[in-house]
């Protein structure tokens, strides 16, 4: 889930009062055929959850069952989009309060205790809040290469945006606050994998962006991958990762010269048909 251009600003979250109270938190994880990887996102939420839901789109494996061992409320639902799937599992959540991780994620003990804290204290300076989260690709993890995530809401000031992919949350001009801590982002599985992920968020990507009202662009065809690439590998300075680190900046060029073609190809496939 992206931050969508949000710039996160550290408030200050925490102060002391003479009550406390505690604010409920629904872990919400969508998941499929994910049974190790899902298991270690429930097991890093146990400490500050006070319910996790976990909406299965149709596993084979034995992920819904390493669910319910974990005391997890799963529901199996046949796999309807990201942003309709992750929804479905929010209206399940009995608290206002939804934390949203991915099966390839885990929370680090930073993080977790931060939520603890957040949840005790009696100064609610925002309704969204954003976490850090890093990434690892052929074993390497990309400190250098972090995002911000909105990922702890109240939904009932928010819903999902109806997008294909990279979905987000409508917050308009609302605040947003960081909690500390990093949200490990163990997404890398293989190169054959990541090939296959990015062919099909970049169909997604093409089709949104032209129900957008955005059309093919030779000029960012030609130029935007080069200039991904170069932000990467040089400001966001993944030429210290490595053979990971090039390989991370080439695949950013990859996605959007592939998402810029297949804009071209649905255009094109209008006019022929």
């Amino acid at each position: 889930m992206s931050l969508e251009n949000k710039k996160a600003v550290n408030l200050p979250l925490w102060k002391t009062s003479i009550w406390e109270l505690d604010r409920k938190i629904s872990v919400v994880l969508i998941t499929q055929n994910e049974e190790i990887r899902t298991a270690n996102a429930i097991r890093s939420c146990l400490s500050f959850a006070s319910e996790i839901i976990v909406v299965d789109g149709g596993s084979t494996d034995s992920t819904v069952e390493r669910s319910q061992e974990l005391d997890c409320k799963v529901f199996v639902n046949p796999w309807c989009g990201y942003v309709k799937q992750r929804q479905f599992g929010i209206d399940q959540a009995q608290h206002e309060w939804i934390f949203m991780i991915d099966s390839d994620e885990v929370i680090s003990e930073e993080l977790a205790d931060s939520i603890l804290e957040w949840r005790k204290t009696s100064e609610l300076v925002c309704q969204a809040f954003s976490v850090n989260r890093v990434g690892n690709f052929l074993g390497v993890w990309l400190t250098n290469n972090s995002d911000d995530q909105l990922r702890l809401f109240n939904k009932r000031q928010f819903r999902i945006k109806d997008m294909l992919v990279h979905e987000s949350l409508d917050i308009g001009q609302e605040r947003v606050a960081k909690l500390n801590g990093v949200l490990w982002h163990a997404g890398f599985r293989s190169i054959h994998d990541h090939v296959a992920r990015f062919n099909h968020y970049t169909t997604l990507d093409a089709q949104q962006n032209y129900l957008d009202g955005k059309r093919f662009n030779l000029l960012r065809l030609l130029l935007k991958p080069i200039a991904r690439f170069l932000q990467y590998l040089l400001l966001h300075r993944l030429f210290q990762k490595g053979i990971p680190g090039l390989s991370v900046s080439a695949f950013k060029a990859y996605y959007d010269f592939i998402k810029e073609l297949k804009l071209y190809e649905i255009a094109w496939k209008e006019e022929v048909e």
